[in-house]
């Protein structure tokens, strides 16, 4: 039998019937990444794939679909394009992660990770690993203090500085 636990929601958000999940941020984040495609794009970034060609060879999709996703993430910042040039040809763009980019990493390793426990067959067909030490790596929900959050361990509170913005903002 299956044990049903759940983050512990604070406050106004205890009452689930009472609220409605408007701005929120899975949602958002969905909207720009939540296709095959273009997280299997940012996989090839992580990997070093830099070339608009490398990119729909790599994923497996046709030039338009790479070029949309490529376009798309471009336009929000997740990716970059820069100009190169080879030797006696025209000037074209690779694409190289932002910051915002990179910060998806651990959003992509724990999809990665979970794939790896629960959708494989047999073990992993990659390891993570820290490149240095050949020590296994792993993403995990931690505290601020190091200690590793349970679901049934995780508050989620209305953060009053996102209320105070949007209070500011309809008074404008």
């Amino acid at each position: 039998m299956m044990c049903v636990m759940a983050a512990v929601m604070e406050g106004p958000l205890a009452d689930l019937s009472s609220w409605r999940a408007d701005d929120c941020s899975i949602a958002k984040a969905m909207d720009l990444i939540g296709t095959r495609s273009a997280v299997l794009i940012l996989r090839e970034a992580y990997y070093g794939t830099r070339r608009f060609d490398g990119f729909a060879a790599r994923v497996g999709i046709t030039d338009a679909a790479a070029a949309a996703q490529l376009r798309k993430l471009t336009a929000a910042g997740v990716l970059a394009k820069q100009p190169y040039q080879e030797e006696g040809k025209r000037t074209r763009h690779e694409y190289v992660l932002t910051p915002m980019g990179r910060d998806l990493l651990p959003a992509i390793l724990a999809l990665m990770q979970w794939g790896d426990a629960h959708l494989q067959p047999g073990p992993a067909p990659l390891l993570l690993v820290e490149e240095a030490t050949g020590a296994p790596v792993r993403v995990e929900v931690r505290s601020a203090t190091g200690k590793e959050v349970e679901l049934e361990e995780l508050g989620i509170r209305v953060n009053e500085d996102y209320l105070r913005e949007r209070r500011e903002r309809a008074a404008e």
